[in-house]
């Protein structure tokens, strides 16, 4: 009884971390000073960067708030249900569901931030 139970609460902090390390990602990470970025070769012709359109990247960080939001919903919902539910006699197919629409949302975030 308590193995499962177990087992779907560090499942749910684990989308819970995750969205909110996704979260803290997409608002901007400042480079770390220790880390060095390799050399080009000396005779590489440098490519032009593409232009960044602004609009395009604030219509992304839309779109990714919006689904962290829906991720924090989904994980409150799953706890809700979590709670409600006795594992230990049957486990619920909507947990399953729930704990798996999670894990793709998490995952489309993840997507998102990384370009």
């Amino acid at each position: 009884m308590n193995s499962r139970r177990t087992f779907l609460g560090e499942l749910l902090g684990a989308g819970l971390a995750a969205g909110l390390a996704e979260r803290i990602a997409a608002l901007g990470q400042t480079p770390d000073a220790t880390q060095e970025k390799p050399l080009p070769p000396e005779n590489a012709p440098e490519a032009p960067l593409p232009p960044i359109d602004k609009r395009i990247l604030e219509e992304n960080q839309k779109d990714i708030k919006k689904k962290v939001e829906k991720l924090y919903e989904l994980a409150s919902q799953l706890k809700e249900e979590v709670e409600k539910t006795d594992s230990s006699k049957v486990l619920s197919l909507n947990l399953v569901r729930k704990a798996e629409e999670i894990e793709k949302l998490a995952r489309d975030i993840k997507n998102r931030t990384k370009g």
